[in-house]
């Protein structure tokens, strides 16, 4: 996805570049962080579900998805081409769809299930 672009000596101590591999590794941590979580709720042949306690699960449903789609913003301002772009937007549509219809199910589901919580930007949607 990079052939596209011509990079100078200097692009690793641009500032788009640092803040780019900065937001790909916060999106990265809490991808694994939330994975964990999600990993820990059942025991092994276990197929009830539960609802995610702990982290950005506090504020959101699908705090995974919210992690995978900054690690893909991070390494398209990193790498500052269109298809990074162009891939970073496609994933936030896929998964932005797929954690509205998770919200929606454990809001069915579960009637504890905390209304204030978000689907996938905290406070916002």
């Amino acid at each position: 996805m990079i052939h596209c672009t011509h990079y100078d000596d200097n692009w690793v101590t641009d500032f788009r570049f640092i803040s780019g591999v900065v937001l790909y590794f916060v999106g990265l941590s809490i991808n694994i962080y939330s994975d964990n979580i999600l990993l820990s709720l059942r025991k092994p042949n276990d197929r009830e579900y539960y609802i995610p306690k702990g982290g950005l699960f506090e504020y959101i449903t699908a705090a995974n998805y919210f992690g995978e789609i900054v690690e893909w913003f991070g390494y398209a301002i990193a790498t500052s081409t269109l298809p990074a772009f162009v891939f970073a937007i496609v994933t936030a549509s896929y998964l932005g769809h797929r954690a509205y219809n998770h919200h929606r199910y454990y809001l069915e589901k579960f009637n504890d299930y905390p209304k204030s919580r978000k689907a996938l930007i905290p406070l916002i949607f």
